[in-house]
């Protein structure tokens, strides 16, 4: 059963924006930490943001100032609004959930569970 579904993705170019959700279902609509990553072909998965259950929200320091992650509680939606995009941001962008309930650990993609498919962003220069 999918649990999180990524979706919103796109091709732009620098300087564009896109907004991505994730739709949550099953046990991790639960109040739990969320996480968006990101992995460009032949790198390692990269966290990109975190939200908390208190609001409280981390960003990695390349997306600082141009992403935004939020929720929307009553829909279950997860989004990520990007704006000033550059072609580094270029990559298939994934939603996590916290393995435990309880913690909110850093964005480790080890301790983050619930992978989609993930929903593939594109920015050309």
């Amino acid at each position: 059963q999918e649990l999180l579904r990524e979706s919103g993705g796109g091709s732009v170019q620098a300087g564009g924006s896109l907004t991505l959700s994730c739709h949550i279902t099953g046990y991790l609509s639960s109040q739990r930490c969320m996480g968006w990553f990101r992995q460009a072909s032949g790198k390692d998965r990269e966290g990109v943001a975190r939200l908390e259950p208190s609001g409280e929200t981390t960003y990695v320091d390349s997306v600082k100032g141009r992403f935004n992650i939020s929720k929307d509680y009553g829909k279950n939606i997860l989004y990520l609004q990007m704006t000033s995009l550059e072609p580094e941001d270029t990559g298939m962008y994934y939603c996590a959930a916290a393995r435990l309930i309880t913690s909110c650990p850093p964005l480790i993609a080890e301790d983050y569970l619930g992978w989609g498919q993930g929903t593939q962003v594109t920015v050309s220069s």
